[in-house]
Protein backbone atom coordinates (compact mmCIF):
# COMPACT_ATOMS: atom_id res chain seq x y z
CA UNK A 1 0.00 0.00 0.00
CA UNK A 2 1.24 3.36 -1.00
CA UNK A 3 2.65 5.57 2.08
CA UNK A 4 0.35 9.05 2.30
CA UNK A 5 3.00 11.77 1.51
CA UNK A 6 3.24 15.25 2.48
CA UNK A 7 3.88 16.53 -0.65
CA UNK A 8 6.34 15.42 -4.08
CA UNK A 9 8.40 17.63 -5.64
CA UNK A 10 8.45 17.60 -9.69
CA UNK A 11 11.29 18.81 -11.49
CA UNK A 12 11.36 19.25 -15.28
CA UNK A 13 14.85 18.63 -16.60
CA UNK A 14 13.80 18.04 -19.55
CA UNK A 15 10.48 18.71 -21.73
CA UNK A 16 9.66 19.92 -24.90
CA UNK A 17 8.45 23.60 -24.02
CA UNK A 18 10.46 26.87 -22.75
CA UNK A 19 8.17 28.91 -21.20
CA UNK A 20 10.30 30.86 -18.10
CA UNK A 21 7.76 33.73 -18.57
CA UNK A 22 3.91 32.20 -17.74
CA UNK A 23 2.16 32.35 -14.68
CA UNK A 24 1.08 29.23 -12.70
CA UNK A 25 -2.44 28.94 -11.72
CA UNK A 26 -3.44 28.72 -8.10
CA UNK A 27 -3.70 25.03 -7.93
CA UNK A 28 -0.23 24.27 -7.59
CA UNK A 29 3.02 25.67 -6.22
CA UNK A 30 6.22 26.54 -8.87
CA UNK A 31 9.76 28.07 -9.34
CA UNK A 32 11.91 27.92 -11.84
CA UNK A 33 10.31 30.97 -14.13
CA UNK A 34 12.83 34.06 -15.34
CA UNK A 35 12.78 35.52 -12.17
CA UNK A 36 13.18 32.65 -9.93
CA UNK A 37 16.31 31.52 -11.99
CA UNK A 38 17.69 35.70 -11.82
CA UNK A 39 17.34 36.11 -8.07
CA UNK A 40 18.37 32.46 -7.12
CA UNK A 41 21.25 32.09 -9.61
CA UNK A 42 21.89 35.36 -10.84
CA UNK A 43 24.83 37.29 -10.44
CA UNK A 44 25.43 40.67 -8.12
CA UNK A 45 25.60 43.55 -10.39
CA UNK A 46 24.16 46.27 -8.50
CA UNK A 47 27.37 48.13 -7.82
CA UNK A 48 27.90 48.69 -11.61
CA UNK A 49 24.36 49.16 -12.39
CA UNK A 50 22.97 51.82 -10.25
CA UNK A 51 23.67 49.68 -6.72
CA UNK A 52 19.76 49.43 -6.33
CA UNK A 53 18.64 52.61 -6.11
CA UNK A 54 15.84 55.05 -8.08
CA UNK A 55 13.46 51.68 -6.82
CA UNK A 56 11.62 53.56 -4.39
CA UNK A 57 8.11 53.84 -5.54
CA UNK A 58 8.12 51.01 -8.31
CA UNK A 59 5.43 48.29 -7.99
CA UNK A 60 6.94 45.13 -9.04
CA UNK A 61 4.44 42.84 -10.89
CA UNK A 62 2.56 41.06 -7.78
CA UNK A 63 3.79 43.35 -5.38
CA UNK A 64 6.66 43.81 -2.87
CA UNK A 65 7.28 40.83 -0.97
CA UNK A 66 8.93 40.48 1.90
CA UNK A 67 12.08 39.78 1.98
CA UNK A 68 12.70 42.29 -1.12
CA UNK A 69 15.80 43.44 -1.70
CA UNK A 70 17.09 47.13 -3.43
CA UNK A 71 19.58 44.95 -5.46
CA UNK A 72 20.57 44.34 -8.98
CA UNK A 73 21.19 40.57 -10.42
CA UNK A 74 21.90 39.60 -13.43
CA UNK A 75 20.26 36.27 -15.44
CA UNK A 76 22.15 34.75 -18.17
CA UNK A 77 20.53 33.42 -20.66
CA UNK A 78 23.01 30.63 -20.58
CA UNK A 79 21.26 29.32 -17.14
CA UNK A 80 18.22 28.82 -18.83
CA UNK A 81 17.05 25.37 -19.47
CA UNK A 82 16.66 24.48 -23.37
CA UNK A 83 13.88 22.51 -24.23
CA UNK A 84 13.91 19.10 -26.78
CA UNK A 85 11.21 17.00 -27.88
CA UNK A 86 11.44 14.27 -24.95
CA UNK A 87 11.10 13.70 -21.37
CA UNK A 88 12.59 13.76 -17.98
CA UNK A 89 11.06 14.43 -14.37
CA UNK A 90 12.74 14.32 -10.96
CA UNK A 91 10.37 13.47 -8.62
CA UNK A 92 10.95 14.15 -4.87
CA UNK A 93 9.12 11.94 -2.02
CA UNK A 94 8.52 14.08 1.37
CA UNK A 95 7.40 12.42 4.08
CA UNK A 96 7.89 13.77 7.81
CA UNK A 97 10.71 15.92 6.96
CA UNK A 98 12.93 13.13 4.62
CA UNK A 99 12.82 12.51 1.25
CA UNK A 100 12.94 10.34 -1.25
CA UNK A 101 13.77 10.69 -4.97
CA UNK A 102 13.73 8.69 -8.13
CA UNK A 103 14.46 9.99 -11.96
CA UNK A 104 11.02 9.50 -14.48
CA UNK A 105 12.90 9.36 -17.84
CA UNK A 106 15.92 10.34 -19.01
CA UNK A 107 15.28 12.65 -22.46
CA UNK A 108 16.19 12.02 -26.08
CA UNK A 109 20.12 12.85 -25.53
CA UNK A 110 22.77 12.35 -23.22
CA UNK A 111 23.90 16.50 -24.39
CA UNK A 112 20.50 17.97 -23.53
CA UNK A 113 20.54 15.85 -19.77
CA UNK A 114 24.18 16.96 -19.10
CA UNK A 115 23.38 20.31 -19.80
CA UNK A 116 20.25 20.98 -18.31
CA UNK A 117 21.25 19.46 -14.87
CA UNK A 118 24.18 21.68 -14.85
CA UNK A 119 21.60 24.38 -15.07
CA UNK A 120 19.34 22.75 -12.46
CA UNK A 121 22.21 21.57 -9.99
CA UNK A 122 19.72 18.68 -8.44
CA UNK A 123 20.86 16.66 -6.02
CA UNK A 124 22.11 13.43 -7.99
CA UNK A 125 23.24 12.13 -5.17
CA UNK A 126 19.66 11.15 -4.16
CA UNK A 127 18.48 9.81 -6.54
CA UNK A 128 17.89 5.76 -5.61
CA UNK A 129 15.67 4.73 -8.82
CA UNK A 130 15.33 5.37 -12.64
CA UNK A 131 12.27 4.34 -13.99
CA UNK A 132 12.13 4.31 -18.03
CA UNK A 133 8.52 4.41 -18.43
CA UNK A 134 9.02 2.79 -22.20
CA UNK A 135 11.49 1.92 -24.68
CA UNK A 136 11.48 4.68 -26.84
CA UNK A 137 14.54 7.11 -27.62
CA UNK A 138 13.06 10.28 -26.49
CA UNK A 139 12.90 9.17 -23.26
CA UNK A 140 15.73 6.79 -23.25
CA UNK A 141 18.14 8.83 -25.32
CA UNK A 142 20.18 10.03 -21.46
CA UNK A 143 20.24 7.10 -19.66
CA UNK A 144 23.93 6.55 -19.39
CA UNK A 145 24.47 9.99 -18.80
CA UNK A 146 21.88 10.21 -16.17
CA UNK A 147 23.23 6.99 -14.47
CA UNK A 148 27.48 8.20 -14.99
CA UNK A 149 26.10 11.47 -13.10
CA UNK A 150 24.42 10.13 -10.24
CA UNK A 151 27.22 7.25 -9.80
CA UNK A 152 29.65 10.13 -9.74
CA UNK A 153 27.86 12.28 -7.44
CA UNK A 154 26.77 8.91 -5.23
CA UNK A 155 30.48 7.96 -5.03
CA UNK A 156 31.78 4.51 -4.02
CA UNK A 157 30.33 4.64 -0.60
CA UNK A 158 26.16 4.53 -1.72
CA UNK A 159 24.64 2.03 -3.27
CA UNK A 160 24.34 2.11 -7.23
CA UNK A 161 21.44 3.35 -8.77
CA UNK A 162 18.21 1.25 -9.79
CA UNK A 163 17.45 1.10 -13.22
CA UNK A 164 13.89 -0.02 -12.95
CA UNK A 165 13.14 -1.57 -17.18
CA UNK A 166 10.97 -3.52 -19.18
CA UNK A 167 12.84 -7.16 -19.96
CA UNK A 168 11.09 -6.66 -23.62
CA UNK A 169 13.55 -4.18 -25.13
CA UNK A 170 12.83 -3.64 -28.72
CA UNK A 171 16.44 -4.07 -31.16
CA UNK A 172 14.81 -0.95 -33.01
CA UNK A 173 11.67 0.65 -33.01
CA UNK A 174 10.08 2.91 -35.33
CA UNK A 175 6.89 3.85 -37.66
CA UNK A 176 5.29 3.67 -40.99
CA UNK A 177 4.89 6.45 -42.96
CA UNK A 178 3.37 6.94 -46.63
CA UNK A 179 7.23 7.59 -48.08
CA UNK A 180 8.52 4.42 -46.08
CA UNK A 181 9.70 3.22 -42.65
CA UNK A 182 11.66 6.23 -40.35
CA UNK A 183 13.46 3.87 -37.52
CA UNK A 184 14.26 5.57 -34.20
CA UNK A 185 17.55 5.07 -32.91
CA UNK A 186 18.59 1.94 -30.34
CA UNK A 187 17.80 2.46 -26.76
CA UNK A 188 20.32 1.78 -24.65
CA UNK A 189 20.80 -2.02 -23.81
CA UNK A 190 20.65 -3.96 -20.61
CA UNK A 191 24.59 -4.40 -20.46
CA UNK A 192 25.35 -0.70 -21.57
CA UNK A 193 23.30 0.57 -18.44
CA UNK A 194 25.31 -1.83 -16.21
CA UNK A 195 28.56 -1.32 -17.90
CA UNK A 196 28.18 2.87 -16.76
CA UNK A 197 26.97 1.59 -12.89
CA UNK A 198 23.23 1.02 -13.26
CA UNK A 199 21.80 -1.61 -10.97
CA UNK A 200 19.83 -3.20 -13.56
CA UNK A 201 16.18 -4.95 -12.51
CA UNK A 202 14.11 -5.80 -15.11
CA UNK A 203 9.92 -6.42 -14.57
CA UNK A 204 6.56 -6.71 -16.32
CA UNK A 205 4.76 -6.59 -13.06
CA UNK A 206 3.25 -3.66 -10.70
CA UNK A 207 5.34 -3.46 -7.53
CA UNK A 208 6.33 -0.46 -5.01
CA UNK A 209 9.51 1.29 -5.06
CA UNK A 210 11.36 3.69 -2.27
CA UNK A 211 9.74 2.47 0.77
CA UNK A 212 6.75 2.59 -0.89
CA UNK A 213 6.53 6.04 -1.92
CA UNK A 214 5.94 5.30 -5.09
CA UNK A 215 4.23 2.36 -7.00
CA UNK A 216 5.28 1.24 -10.56
CA UNK A 217 2.75 0.03 -12.92
CA UNK A 218 2.91 -3.13 -14.61
CA UNK A 219 0.86 -3.79 -18.09
CA UNK A 220 -1.63 -1.07 -18.33
CA UNK A 221 -5.23 -2.60 -19.40
CA UNK A 222 -6.65 -0.98 -22.77
CA UNK A 223 -10.28 -0.40 -22.16
CA UNK A 224 -11.20 2.85 -24.07
CA UNK A 225 -12.35 2.08 -27.45
CA UNK A 226 -10.91 5.11 -28.69
CA UNK A 227 -7.41 4.92 -27.56
CA UNK A 228 -5.77 2.78 -30.16
CA UNK A 229 -1.93 3.28 -29.57
CA UNK A 230 0.37 3.95 -32.19
CA UNK A 231 -1.24 3.46 -35.47
CA UNK A 232 1.37 2.25 -37.68
CA UNK A 233 4.03 1.76 -35.44
CA UNK A 234 6.82 -1.03 -35.61
CA UNK A 235 9.85 -3.14 -33.89
CA UNK A 236 12.26 -4.53 -35.59
CA UNK A 237 12.21 -8.11 -34.70
CA UNK A 238 14.49 -10.95 -35.66
CA UNK A 239 15.68 -8.28 -38.54
CA UNK A 240 12.17 -7.75 -39.76
CA UNK A 241 9.70 -5.10 -39.39
CA UNK A 242 6.33 -5.94 -37.33
CA UNK A 243 3.62 -4.01 -35.74
CA UNK A 244 3.72 -2.50 -32.80
CA UNK A 245 1.07 -0.42 -32.42
CA UNK A 246 0.21 -1.15 -28.55
CA UNK A 247 3.51 -0.49 -27.05
CA UNK A 248 2.69 -2.87 -24.35
CA UNK A 249 5.72 -2.06 -22.45
CA UNK A 250 5.08 1.05 -21.21
CA UNK A 251 4.42 1.86 -17.48
CA UNK A 252 3.59 4.92 -15.60
CA UNK A 253 4.52 5.73 -11.58
CA UNK A 254 2.03 6.73 -8.94
CA UNK A 255 2.01 8.11 -5.72
CA UNK A 256 -0.66 9.07 -2.82
CA UNK A 257 -0.29 12.85 -1.51
CA UNK A 258 -2.21 13.14 1.73
CA UNK A 259 -5.17 15.42 1.71
CA UNK A 260 -4.87 15.73 -1.90
CA UNK A 261 -5.07 12.01 -3.93
CA UNK A 262 -3.14 9.84 -6.37
CA UNK A 263 -0.88 11.45 -8.39
CA UNK A 264 -0.31 9.62 -11.95
CA UNK A 265 3.35 10.34 -14.09
CA UNK A 266 3.06 8.76 -17.52
CA UNK A 267 5.51 9.40 -20.22
CA UNK A 268 3.73 9.23 -23.21
CA UNK A 269 0.65 7.78 -22.93
CA UNK A 270 0.59 5.50 -25.72
CA UNK A 271 -1.50 2.82 -23.88
CA UNK A 272 -4.11 5.91 -23.15
CA UNK A 273 -3.77 8.41 -20.58
CA UNK A 274 -7.43 7.46 -19.73
CA UNK A 275 -6.46 4.03 -19.47
CA UNK A 276 -3.58 4.73 -17.23
CA UNK A 277 -5.51 7.16 -15.22
CA UNK A 278 -8.15 4.42 -14.63
CA UNK A 279 -5.13 1.64 -13.95
CA UNK A 280 -3.89 4.08 -11.48
CA UNK A 281 -6.94 4.44 -9.35
CA UNK A 282 -7.14 0.82 -9.06
CA UNK A 283 -3.54 -0.16 -8.00
CA UNK A 284 -3.11 3.20 -5.67
CA UNK A 285 -6.55 2.67 -4.55
CA UNK A 286 -8.30 -0.81 -4.85
CA UNK A 287 -11.22 0.74 -2.47
CA UNK A 288 -11.77 3.53 -4.85
CA UNK A 289 -11.33 6.03 -1.57
CA UNK A 290 -8.39 7.81 -3.20
CA UNK A 291 -9.24 9.73 -5.40
CA UNK A 292 -6.88 10.84 -8.64
CA UNK A 293 -6.03 14.17 -8.40
CA UNK A 294 -3.06 14.89 -10.80
CA UNK A 295 -1.45 13.71 -14.28
CA UNK A 296 2.04 14.95 -15.31
CA UNK A 297 3.32 14.14 -18.49
CA UNK A 298 2.88 13.09 -22.21
CA UNK A 299 -0.52 12.69 -23.32
CA UNK A 300 0.40 11.06 -26.88
CA UNK A 301 -2.32 13.62 -28.26
CA UNK A 302 -0.65 16.21 -30.25
CA UNK A 303 -1.53 14.37 -33.41
CA UNK A 304 -5.06 13.33 -32.49
CA UNK A 305 -8.28 13.85 -34.40
CA UNK A 306 -10.58 16.71 -32.31
CA UNK A 307 -12.88 13.80 -31.48
CA UNK A 308 -10.28 11.80 -29.42
CA UNK A 309 -9.20 15.00 -27.73
CA UNK A 310 -12.54 15.92 -26.53
CA UNK A 311 -13.53 12.51 -25.59
CA UNK A 312 -10.06 12.43 -23.46
CA UNK A 313 -10.74 15.67 -21.57
CA UNK A 314 -14.13 14.70 -20.72
CA UNK A 315 -13.03 11.50 -19.35
CA UNK A 316 -10.48 12.82 -17.47
CA UNK A 317 -13.14 15.26 -16.49
CA UNK A 318 -15.40 12.51 -15.21
CA UNK A 319 -12.92 10.89 -13.22
CA UNK A 320 -12.46 14.00 -11.04
CA UNK A 321 -9.15 14.92 -11.69
CA UNK A 322 -8.02 18.57 -10.31
CA UNK A 323 -4.71 19.02 -11.81
CA UNK A 324 -3.32 18.27 -15.42
CA UNK A 325 0.21 18.88 -15.73
CA UNK A 326 0.37 18.39 -19.44
CA UNK A 327 3.85 18.12 -21.55
CA UNK A 328 5.96 16.49 -23.82
CA UNK A 329 3.82 15.02 -26.73
CA UNK A 330 0.17 16.32 -25.22
CA UNK A 331 0.12 19.34 -27.89
CA UNK A 332 -1.28 22.49 -28.23
CA UNK A 333 -5.02 21.49 -29.14
CA UNK A 334 -5.35 18.73 -25.92
CA UNK A 335 -4.05 21.65 -24.10
CA UNK A 336 -6.39 24.22 -25.16
CA UNK A 337 -9.18 21.88 -24.86
CA UNK A 338 -7.97 21.14 -21.26
CA UNK A 339 -8.61 25.05 -20.48
CA UNK A 340 -12.01 25.34 -22.32
CA UNK A 341 -13.22 22.44 -20.70
CA UNK A 342 -11.90 22.16 -17.05
CA UNK A 343 -10.66 25.92 -16.64
CA UNK A 344 -7.85 26.46 -14.08
CA UNK A 345 -6.61 22.94 -14.01
CA UNK A 346 -3.96 22.74 -16.83
CA UNK A 347 -0.88 23.56 -15.52
CA UNK A 348 1.96 24.80 -17.95
CA UNK A 349 5.08 21.83 -18.15
CA UNK A 350 7.79 23.64 -19.09
CA UNK A 351 11.57 22.87 -18.79
CA UNK A 352 13.32 23.92 -15.94
CA UNK A 353 10.05 24.20 -13.75
CA UNK A 354 9.77 22.83 -10.28
CA UNK A 355 6.39 22.07 -9.15
CA UNK A 356 4.96 21.15 -5.72
CA UNK A 357 1.99 19.21 -5.18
Amino acid sequence: MLVPLDSVEILAIVDNEVDPMSTQPPCITATGRLGDVALTKGRQVGQERGGGTGLEGLDPIGGVKPGFEKSVKEVAMEQLCCGAHGLSLMLTAIKAGASQALLFDTAPTESIFEANTRRLQPSLKDVKHIHLSHWHRDHSGGMLSAVRMIQDAKGSSLPPVTVDLHPARPDYRGFVTPLGVVSLEADPSFQEIEDVGGKVVKTNEAHEVLDSHFLVSGEIPRVTVYEDGIRGGLRLENGAWVSDQWIMDERFIVCHVKDKGLVLFTGCSHAGVVNAAKHAITLGSPDGSIPLYAVVGGYHLADAEPEKIATTVSDLKALGVKVLIAGHCTGWRAKFEIEKEMPGSLVPSFVGIKTVI
